[in-house]
């Protein structure tokens, strides 16, 4: 039997210049080879090997503050960056913002499947994810950068009807991780919480002839672990690396509410501070419905969570995150895809193939630009180059989406009490503009499937209607003109039927 225990420089030196490297992970640290990332880099600062490698990540790996792909952001280490995700390695960033690293933003979903496309050697991933966005190549085809040249994204047609083809990649290495790793080089991942789409890589990389190296927490004798239990079988992987400090995320060493392992009492977490997250999440959580599927997204949305736990409901529908947790109370912040009690976790991959069928009910995610059509951006403003992650997957097929965000953004002050909102100073950046920058949700498209849309912030509620954006809704001690319509680059039709926001949302 082949010793497949190796140090992790001696595994990085395998790497070699030029090569393309799938990676594992999602931000926070869940399920990321951070000691793999890291060797890499100091070799690369060594010796000034391996050159011009390309990596491909269907989420953002790191958190925010020099983790996961900032780890190896260096310029010549890394040509090129396809991504989901690119907002949680700053450094990363801002070599792609400056055109030292060639870059493609393409959806986490559209990513996560393309290994299974890679694994069963097909064509590539052919889908509707991502038509009349940035991602379409009639706009601008995922280019994050002028250095991104290479279209590797095609509009095709199928029986009459456009759809997205993204062809196959291939590729040389592969870091993955799990929990424990037997001498054959079975993973599991019982304290990983989401596992993510480990397996899917292992088998693209080794279907192209390349080598899979496995970062663990533990070493276990072979016969020792659950098959039913085996996330990445032993058959895929070349390489165990062994890391005993290895965490959970970058939080925690171990919660074992995220694993499944201890159910925690919910409702005694900490409340949301009333203030403008908390009004805006109150007023979405309206929208909830017994039985209904969730996915709650990145940012003001997961105050959604926090309030139905706050008020004992959660038990009344189900949360999910794309990650791959089902039901329970998903974790907010830079562990933003974890989930406090799920009621099960599945493979990522497998959690977009049930968001693309249109599994989801209500689908809540964040905003950072509305424009007069619908269109929101939530991807890239000026030099935020957050990506899309797994935003355009979840709001293109929900049967129904809720924007949740500030009015304006950086600076606003509010006070927030006796049922009634004043804002105390405006926020420096408006939301709400003539044209997004960027398209990550098409208002046309949505219109054009009869999907329900409202775009929820702490003053006002809009929906989109077939003439554009339509205030809905205004709060309690708001002016129309002087807090609203002073604010924004264009004048959103006012409904007939213009209704104050529930006053209790503004009060303890």
């Amino acid at each position: 039997m082949k010793d497949k225990i190796l140090s992790a420089e001696a595994a990085v030196a395998l790497i070699g210049d030029g090569a393309r490297v799938a990676l594992h992970g999602s931000g926070g640290g869940i399920c990321e080879p951070t000691l793999l990332l890291k060797k890499l880099g100091e070799r690369f600062q060594k010796s000034g090997t391996p050159k011009g490698i390309s990596i491909v990540h269907s989420t953002g790996i790191g958190n925010k503050e020099g983790t996961g792909i900032d780890l190896i952001a260096f310029a010549g280490l890394v040509k090129r960056d396809i991504a989901g995700h690119f907002g949680m390695s700053p450094k990363m960033g801002e070599l792609i913002l400056g055109n030292q690293v060639e870059a493609y933003n393409f959806p986490q979903g559209v990513l996560s499947h393309m290994f299974h496309a890679v694994a069963a050697r097909t064509p590539g991933v052919i889908t509707k994810i991502g038509l009349n966005t940035y991602v379409d190549p009639r706009l601008e085809g995922g280019k994050a950068n002028d250095l991104a040249t290479e279209d590797l994204v095609k509009v095709i047609e199928l029986d009459g009807e456009e759809w997205l083809f993204f062809p196959r990649f291939e590729f040389d290495f592969a870091f993955v991780r799990g929990t424990t790793a037997d001498l054959n080089g079975n993973i599991t991942n019982e304290e990983d919480g989401p596992f993510l789409e480990g397996m899917a890589i292992a088998q693209a990389v080794k279907n192209c002839g390349g080598t899979v190296i496995a970062q663990v927490k533990y070493l276990a004798e072979n016969g020792t672990l659950d098959p039913q239990q085996v996330r990445i079988p032993g058959i895929y992987v070349d390489h165990i690396v062994v890391d005993p400090e290895q965490t959970q995320t970058c939080l925690h060493s171990y919660e074992p509410s995220f694993a499944g392992k201890v159910r925690i009492p919910l409702t005694r977490m900490e409340p949301l501070s009333l203030g403008p997250k908390k009004i805006i999440a109150r007023r979405a959580a309206k929208e909830l419905f017994e039985g209904a599927i969730v996915n709650l997204g990145y940012g003001a949305p997961d105050g959604v969570a926090a309030v139905a736990s706050e008020e004992g409901i959660l038990d009344k529908f189900t949360l999910t995150v794309e990650q791959g947790s089902i039901g329970g109370r998903p974790a907010g912040g830079v562990v933003f895809g974890t989930a406090y009690n799920p009621e099960a976790i599945i493979p990522m991959d497998a959690q977009f193939t049930f968001y693309d069928g249109g599994g989801l009910d209500l689908a809540y995610l964040g905003m950072a630009q509305v424009d007069q059509h619908g269109n929101v951006n939530s991807s890239r403003v000026g030099r935020m180059l957050a990506g899309c992650g797994g935003f355009i997957n979840i709001t293109q097929n929900a049967k129904k989406v809720i924007f949740c965000g500030t009015f304006t953004a950086k600076g606003l002050k509010c006070s927030v009490g006796d049922g009634k909102i004043s804002i105390d100073q405006e926020g420096s950046v408006r939301k709400f503009v003539d044209r997004a920058a960027q398209i990550t949700f098409s208002g046309d498209y949505a219109g054009s499937r009869g999907q329900p849309v409202l775009y929820v912030t702490e003053r006002a509620v809009f929906s989109r209607s077939p003439e554009g954006l339509m205030l809905e809704e205004i709060a309690p001690g708001v002016d129309l003109e002087r807090d609203i319509l002073a604010h924004m680059d264009f004048k959103p039709l006012i409904s007939p039927d213009l209704k104050e926001m529930d006053p209790d949302f503004f009060r303890e």
